[in-house]
């Protein structure tokens, strides 16, 4: 017979634990790494362990080297929490352990991301009969994207990109902001496109795209992708992306928007201006485990044209089993073949919510940013940028300061926020991405950043 109960009890109760205790554990991790080798590590095990101790002595090994994102004091690297639905989902996710890259392999699994998929689409209030893939997240969203738009750009230059490879292939313009975040380079070195396909396109002191720039960049003949910026990952401003479009698509350009974060502002009704005209792009990339709260790893691609997505991403094998009757397969969407059920918890996030629970996380990260920005502005910290969604950006007089405030708000441990360079200064980056944070958790923190400098200014 086997012991579930054991393991299982023991997961659930150091779980349940850790949650618990989040609203006032220090933010940051507490062992270094050799000692973290020295808890877990040990020559390899010779023969079976007892399941339960194999827990105990793993949850023990690990708690001192956590970094607590799931706290509401947890400002870094735009890195949400987990509400409670969606993590109970996800614990259902790995029990049932479905294969989700076929429909024969998990009916189930396949109607719930055909379902999910209609309600992020709605909530998104992009066109109705757009695809989406659910992967890792916005890294391998933005190459999925990017891998349709690749195929539909040549398609149209009488080019099958699928069929005979890239040699020999009319070479692809992409122009993006010169503040895009890397992963859209990134993608562009899996797709074998390289960066040097990039014509970078001017930005204003926010970051975003001049529409001016783009304008002058677009030319009337040959394959070109236009990369727009729904929240640039410093500052959180939006590219226009209406004009974007119109610019682009007079060009017979495919526009790709990285909304990894800043797309979710398309739910609050008063933020949702910020994405004026997103609807009329080619592409979406997103993530769940951002502002939806969902557990890693969550992302999501979205298509507005349903074959260049598929002509990518599909495979057809003898040995599979693919539906033949219109079921959703969802290898068609993505470039995984076998994948964890992961709309599972997205559904769940989504349903224990509603339109208006997500809205609310939205509007409520982008005023305890501004409450964030208004405290230490306050207090003469320099401000960055315009806080338009859930980032702020602050600097400490000189580079060398604010690369040391951020170290020492890091070991003080109350909150955790990352330093980055803008415009070639060094600067303190803080993004405001979790349910649970509120006021006192926003007044405490802005309390520590003060404290560290204040003691720093005096030594």
């Amino acid at each position: 017979m086997v012991d579930w109960d054991g393991p299982l009890t023991e997961a659930f109760e150091r779980a349940t634990t850790y949650l618990a205790g989040l609203p006032e554990r220090p933010v940051g991790p507490r062992a270094t790494a050799a000692e973290l080798r020295k808890a877990l590590g040990g020559e390899l095990p010779t023969g079976p362990s007892e399941p339960r101790d194999v827990i105990a002595h793993l949850a023990k090994g690990v708690e001192d080297g956590l970094l607590p994102s799931g706290s509401g004091r947890f400002f870094g690297f735009v890195f949400g929490g987990a509400t409670p639905a969606s993590l109970a989902a996800d614990w259902l996710t790995t029990t049932w352990d479905q294969n989700a890259g076929l429909y024969a392999a998990s009916p189930a699994a396949a109607v719930v991301e055909e379902i999910t998929a209609d309600w992020l689409v709605e909530l998104f209030g992009l066109p109705r009969g757009t695809s989406v893939g659910f992967v890792t997240g916005a890294q391998m969203a933005n190459f999925t994207g990017l891998a349709a738009a690749r195929h539909e750009v040549l398609r149209r230059a009488g080019w099958d990109v699928e069929r005979d490879g890239l040699i020999g292939a009319p070479p692809i313009r992409v122009l993006a902001g010169a503040e895009r975040h890397d992963t859209i380079d990134r993608a562009l070195r899996f797709l074998g496109l390289g960066t040097n396909s990039i014509v970078p396109i001017a930005v204003d002191d926010q970051g975003r795209m001049r529409a001016d720039a783009l304008h002058q960049a677009l030319q009337d003949d040959g394959p070109q992708i236009v990369c727009a910026q729904a929240g640039n990952v410093n500052t959180g401003a939006f590219d226009l992306v209406k004009t974007i479009c119109d610019l682009a698509h007079d060009k017979g350009a495919w526009v790709h928007v990285d909304g990894a974060f800043g797309l979710w502002a398309a739910v609050s009704p008063t933020l949702r201006g910020l994405v004026d005209g997103i609807d009329r792009a080619d592409s979406w990339a997103t993530d769940a485990h951002k502002t939806l709260n969902v557990p890693y790893d969550s992302g999501l691609v979205l298509c507005a044209h349903h074959e260049p997505l598929r002509a990518a991403m599909s495979i057809r094998a003898a040995y599979l089993i693919q539906d033949e009757t219109g079921e959703r397969d969802s290898l068609d969407y993505n470039p995984e073949f076998s994948r964890r059920a992961r709309g599972i918890p997205v559904y769940a996030g989504i349903r224990a919510l509603g339109r208006s629970g997500i809205a609310e996380i939205v509007d409520r990260c982008h005023a305890m940013a501004r409450r964030f920005a208004e405290t230490l502005a306050a207090n003469g910290v320099a401000v960055l940028n315009d806080v338009v969604l859930n980032q702020v950006l602050v600097r400490f007089t000189n580079d060398e300061l604010t690369r040391r405030v951020v170290r020492a708000v890091q070991d003080e441990g109350t909150c955790w926020m990352s330093g980055t360079t803008w415009q070639g200064k060094a600067a303190m980056r803080i993004s405001v991405s979790n349910w649970t944070t509120d006021e006192s958790d926003i007044d405490r923190s802005a309390a520590a950043v003060l404290q560290c400098l204040n003691q720093l200014q005096r030594a």
